[in-house]
């Protein structure tokens, strides 16, 4: 199982830079004339076999949609994945990928929030990984990935779990997250209320299921109550230099150089970002260094 990294794009193609605690990271987001706000992630095709392959943009554009330019987007073969349970639309490659077990979960995030999700069996500890969910369980094993979008709009639709939760959300609630027993009670709480409702759904192709989602001791200390304030650079332009100390999906709890306390950052905010790797820090506020 992969642990957390960073993906990038190189002139040299794709890469990995995986994030370990203790690990600096030290970075410049280009910004200004003649850079693009965000990036083109490029497009997803998926093999006969289901195989899903990223390739990068290749023309190197802003990102018209999302993160994706409108030539990307019009390209990539999981884009139809969502609707594929009501359309039956899809490539080959991405009929494949949907033809394999899939996951219904619950998971509840540093608030109390709490979503329904699926996950295929290749993601399906990577997909709540990412997610930043605090405890999660899988109520239901689906044949496929036609079925279990059955059951996770039947879900959102008859009972209070939503299907998305906003990265901001998220991040704020990490600013003082719940006591952990009580997002483990809220979280097993809805995982029965959800597993008995869809047991009584009249859908074949699926078994329900109770397995607790185990999450990455790296992500302790920012799950956990602590004194800890917001990063204080916006990370869309200028130098940082971060260590990073703890990780929760794209949320890391970080030390800075020459600053006592501990730091709550959204490197999800890099994406789509050109940064340039090198020897540089943090610039922090004298108001930011008073808090400590």
């Amino acid at each position: 199982m992969d642990g957390p990294a960073l993906s990038l794009t190189t002139d040299d193609g794709d890469a990995r830079l995986p994030l370990v605690p203790g690990q600096w990271l030290r970075f410049e987001v280009l910004s200004g004339d003649g850079v693009p706000a965000r990036h083109c992630l490029g497009f997803t095709r998926v093999a006969e076999s289901g195989q899903a392959e990223h390739l990068p943009c290749p023309t190197g554009q802003p990102a018209e949609r999302g993160f994706q330019c409108g030539a990307c987007f019009a390209k990539d073969q999981m884009r139809p994945m969502h609707d594929f349970h009501r359309s039956g639309q899809g490539s080959p490659g991405l009929k494949a990928y949907l033809s394999q077990q899939h996951w219904l979960y619950i998971a509840t995030f540093a608030d109390g929030t709490t979503k329904v999700g699926t996950a295929s069996e290749p993601s399906k500890w990577s997909r709540l990984a990412e997610q930043g969910a605090l405890v999660a369980r899988y109520v239901a094993r689906a044949r496929d990935g036609a079925v279990v979008r059955h059951l996770e709009d039947a879900v959102s639709t008859n009972l209070p779990p939503t299907q998305f939760v906003r990265g901001a959300a998220k991040f704020a609630a990490l600013l003082h997250p719940r006591p952990p027993l009580h997002l483990e009670q809220t979280n097993k709480a809805m995982a029965d209320v959800v597993r008995d409702y869809v047991a009584g759904l009249p859908l074949d192709g699926f078994e329900t299921a109770e397995e607790q989602w185990q999450r990455s001791g790296f992500s302790e200390a920012v799950a956990l109550p602590s004194r800890r304030t917001a990063y204080p650079q916006p990370l869309d332009s200028g130098r940082h230099g971060l260590r990073i100390d703890s990780l929760l999906g794209p949320t890391a709890l970080a030390g800075l150089d020459g600053v006592e306390g501990a730091f709550l950052a959204d490197l999800g905010a890099l994406k789509g970002r050109k940064i340039r790797l090198g020897d540089f820090q943090t610039e922090v506020p004298a108001l930011q260094e008073s808090l400590f």
